[in-house]
């Protein structure tokens, strides 16, 4: 037998990214031998991707040098053989910089390799009574997308060990395209909600408009719906961005608000993290100062208890808590949201340009976020792929009151600040003529985490000067 006994748990990395060899403990006597195919703590451990897999397939092979492939499938695979001994070829089939790149290796017992999905792969085998099994993430489906490469593409040039004239392969093996032919494996696909606003704008500008990204509104996808998990082929998804909500915190507190806040800030977070878990997919989730009270003393961490005032703060908390649910997650809480469109600063630059005085709310305290800042936030966790929970992206600098944000507004625009009178929350809502929600005094979050995940959120005070010098221009 070919087998190495004696060896370590060890990761070793290919020229494919993503693609890894594993060698693995196998540990033998007169009896026989026994190793640990597939050992989630360990190997998560060492950097392997919890893949999830939902099938388990074995390749059963008579003869030295009956050869399969190359096929490139939309699911990731942990390949592994029960006996006898494999020649493998990976080559990248996927859309990127890395397409066409070779990686060869053999596979015992005592080594495996996990195979990303669109990584072509193929086998040969180097001995009688050959078996090889592989995990996999997803079943087969006719509406997946497969790329083939022919086994004898002279630009991947695989070096087989049994030349290709010599051995069995399937007639359909034999007719797939060369590698200028390939149709490349897309990415996973990305998915945007609540495309339409303000943040939805700004994840637009920073993701752009690539084939496998989707920008949706409420009218081009239903999340509560009851045939959501039919919606898509959410195989085919890597991630998906919640950047839809009801914010009208007043109107929610309303009968037909409050049935509205709660179906879309709690219950359709709570779809959507059902559909994530079940699929492998990463949800990002947009939360809110107000899920905390605004009483503390000093800023709110991600951990600090919830206590919503209102019904819109309380269905945030709701959602925050459902997408937590989510085996992968990033919930960003923000505050003090400024973006394309009707806004507090565009709202003051055009009182101060009119010539009208305003009175505005100076005990309540917190920093802008410009949804730019955001859109970077969600793509750096995404892309760096941080550790997955409660992450605050607020503009950094100190906090101000929105009084104190109004008479800077007046300043940059060329006015006199002092036009703009303070008041307190119960004066400014004094003479409301509808309901009107409860409101944080304080909505200062704290930032130590998000910095520490690599991200430097932009200072506040000068991101405003930018938006307003925008706004006179």
């Amino acid at each position: 037998m070919s087998t190495a006994f004696g060896k370590s748990l060890e990761r070793i990395e290919t020229p494919i990214p993503g693609l890894v060899v594993f060698e693995l403990p196998v540990h033998g006597d007169s009896r026989g031998w026994f190793k640990e195919n597939w050992q989630r703590e360990k190997m998560t451990a060492l950097g392997l991707e919890d893949f999830g897999p939902v099938q388990n397939n074995i390749s059963f092979n008579d003869a030295i040098g009956t050869t399969r492939g190359i096929h490139a499938e939309p699911w990731d695979k942990w390949v592994s053989v029960a006996t006898g001994r494999i020649f493998g070829a990976w080559v990248d089939l996927r859309e990127g910089p890395s397409f066409g790149t070779v990686f060869t290796t053999e596979l015992d017992p005592s080594r495996a390799i996990f195979v990303p999905r669109g990584v072509g792969n193929s086998y040969q085998t180097l001995e009688t009574d050959t078996a090889y099994t592989y995990l996999v993430n997803d079943h087969w489906s006719p509406d997946a997308s497969y790329s083939f490469l022919n086994l004898a593409d002279e630009t991947a040039a695989i070096d087989w060990p049994i030349p290709l004239a010599e051995v069995e392969i399937s007639a359909k093996d034999k007719a797939h395209p060369r590698l200028a032919e390939v149709t490349p494996i897309p990415p996973k696909r990305i998915l945007v909600l609540g495309a339409s606003g303000q943040l939805g704008l700004a994840l637009r500008a920073r993701f752009g408009d690539a084939a496998h990204i989707e920008y949706a509104t409420r009218e081009d996808i239903d999340v509560t719906a009851a045939d959501l998990a039919d919606a898509r082929r959410w195989r085919d998804y890597g991630l998906i961005v919640n950047a839809a909500a009801y914010t009208a915190v007043d109107q929610a507190e309303t009968p037909e608000g409050r049935e509205q806040a709660w179906a879309a800030n709690a219950t359709a977070v709570a779809a959507l993290a059902r559909v994530a878990t079940e699929n492998g997919i990463t949800l990002v989730h947009v939360s809110s100062d107000y899920v905390f009270d605004g009483t503390l003393e000093g800023a709110y961490t991600e951990d600090a208890p919830l206590r919503p005032l209102g019904v819109y703060g309380q269905t945030k908390a709701a959602g925050d808590l459902a997408a937590s649910t989510a085996a992968r997650h990033y919930i960003l809480r923000t505050s003090w949201v400024i973006g394309e469109g009707g806004n507090f600063v565009r709202t003051m630059h055009s009182l101060a340009e009119r010539g009208i005085d305003p009175r505005v709310v100076g005990d309540q305290v917190g920093r802008l976020t410009f949804t730019s800042d955001i859109a970077d936030a969600i793509a750096h966790l995404v892309e760096t792929g941080a550790p997955f929970g409660v992450y605050n992206v607020t503009g950094s600098g100190d906090a101000s009151s929105w009084a104190e944000i109004a008479r800077e507004v007046f300043r940059l625009s060329g006015h006199d600040p002092e036009r703009v009178t303070p008041v307190s929350t119960d004066e400014y809502f004094a003479t409301a003529a509808g309901p009107v929600a409860p409101r944080p005094r304080n909505s200062v979050l704290d930032l130590t985490k998000i910095v520490s995940a690599g991200f430097s959120p932009a200072d506040a005070e000068e991101s405003l000067r930018a938006y307003v010098a925008g706004l006179k221009g």
